[in-house]
């Protein structure tokens, strides 16, 4: 489906309701958590779906809210912005995927990427500059 249509759905979800295509809510909990990926970001929610759409793969949540126990845990930065619902990791293993992802993580409006052999992290933070990373 083309971009334009995607954004036209987007808009059209209601304001007081989480409508998603490709994911539900639990992908996101944190594993210490059940339930808690209730507090991701509307805005991000509806990115990451749009992207996952664009792709036509599916995405694999490695990492979606964190509670701050489990981000220590896991040894996230502090502030990492999947504490503030606005991230998350998606599993990827292959250059063909890695590059299907990041394009349609592009397209749905990202701007902040991180880039790993074994997964890929997004976010919309807009406290945080637009960046590109590697780890």
């Amino acid at each position: 489906m083309k971009l334009e249509t995607w954004k036209r759905s987007l808009e059209n979800y209601k304001e007081d309701s989480m409508s998603l295509k490709y994911f539900t809510l639990e992908e996101f909990d944190s594993p210490d958590s059940p339930g808690s990926g209730k507090h991701m970001k509307k805005e991000f929610l509806e990115m990451i779906d749009l992207a996952r759409g664009l792709a036509g793969i599916p995405f694999k949540i490695n990492s979606g809210f964190r509670t701050r126990e489990h981000n220590s845990i896991v040894g996230g930065r502090i502030g990492s912005s999947h504490l503030a619902g606005c991230a998350a990791d998606i599993s990827c293993t292959n250059s063909g995927n890695r590059a299907l992802i990041i394009k349609s993580l592009i397209d749905a409006g990202f701007t902040r990427l991180g880039i790993a052999s074994s997964f890929i992290h997004v976010d919309n933070d807009i406290t945080k500059e637009d960046a590109i990373w590697l780890y």
